[in-house]
């Protein structure tokens, strides 16, 4: 670090002080609601703004590079911390800036699950609001869900071999000459050749077992696959429903939105609302009311 012009520069590692935090959350509060965040990231003159922003209000020298890689801290934040808020026995406390346990055996289960959440038990996070705003994404699939999934496929992997013997165990003796069902899967079949049964024979109920084995096995390996993201709400449908509501304060629309972000099910409330309704329904839910 050196002083060029009274100001502080920083070369290499940053330390972030609260007030730079703040004023860096401020700009890109401003450019989110603009319309300056893409799918790709920030259009560039964001960083300028931002760095401006910092270097103006907190007296300190820094760089693009710097204003980048503490968006890349805030996006960590906001994805471990969204995907755990996501859960029922888990919620954000607006005053101490820390996430409030309510279950521990569910916390345990989680953590064993998700290894990058531990920290987070007694992390203090300031700035929630915003950062929840501005990083959001939706967390339909954990790999909690994804395990609990492989774990299912997995026991009907077991089971198809007890399945199978019991078909062939009570399977009638005549059927409707077919080799195969809708679905591709060989079928136990005994044909009536000059009046005479088929015998069937082991050759038979091996080939037939290979075909579920082979089913079960596809089955347990599209378990371990990720599980495809529930069509929910997009944090600007959100922002935009809540900006719509009269006389609603910056802060308490900001408390909204991070709820409403991670629970479809509260947004989804919310719209069914009357819109005279609807400011008195967030402010209980924020704990105002």
């Amino acid at each position: 670090m050196s002083a060029s012009n009274g100001k502080k520069r920083y070369r290499g590692y940053l330390t972030w002080t609260d007030d730079m935090d703040q004023a860096l959350l401020d700009t890109l509060v401003e450019h989110y609601n603009n319309g300056n965040r893409t799918p790709t990231g920030w259009k560039p003159h964001v960083y300028n703004e931002a760095v401006k922003n910092v270097r103006e209000k907190c007296n300190v020298d820094i760089t693009k590079d710097h204003v980048m890689s503490r968006c890349k801290t805030f996006d960590k934040h906001c994805n471990v911390l969204g995907r755990i808020l996501a859960h029922d026995g888990f919620e954000w406390d607006q005053e101490k800036n820390r996430l409030v346990i309510h279950n521990e055996d569910a916390w345990n289960r989680y953590v064993e699950k998700n290894k990058a959440a531990a920290c987070y038990q007694h992390k203090v996070i300031k700035n929630w609001d915003a950062i929840s705003l501005i990083f959001s994404r939706d967390h339909a699939a954990t790999s909690e869900d994804v395990s609990t999934g492989a774990e299912n496929g997995q026991e009907m992997a077991r089971k198809v071999p007890e399945d199978v013997h019991e078909v062939t165990a009570n399977s009638p003796s005549t059927s409707a000459p077919s080799s195969q069902d809708h679905g591709g899967r060989p079928v136990l079949t005994q044909q009536i050749q000059q009046g005479r049964r088929k015998k069937f024979r082991t050759n038979d109920a091996l080939f037939c077992m290979s075909g579920e084995i082979k089913n079960s096995f596809q089955i347990s390996i599209r378990s371990n696959e990720p599980l495809e993201e529930s069509k929910s709400s997009s944090p600007k449908e959100i922002f935009a429903v809540l900006q719509e509501i009269p006389n609603l304060a910056r802060d308490d629309l900001l408390r909204a939105y991070c709820i409403l972000t991670s629970n479809d099910r509260k947004f989804e409330a919310l719209v069914a609302l009357p819109l005279d309704m609807r400011k008195d329904w967030l402010l209980m839910e924020i704990g105002k009311k």
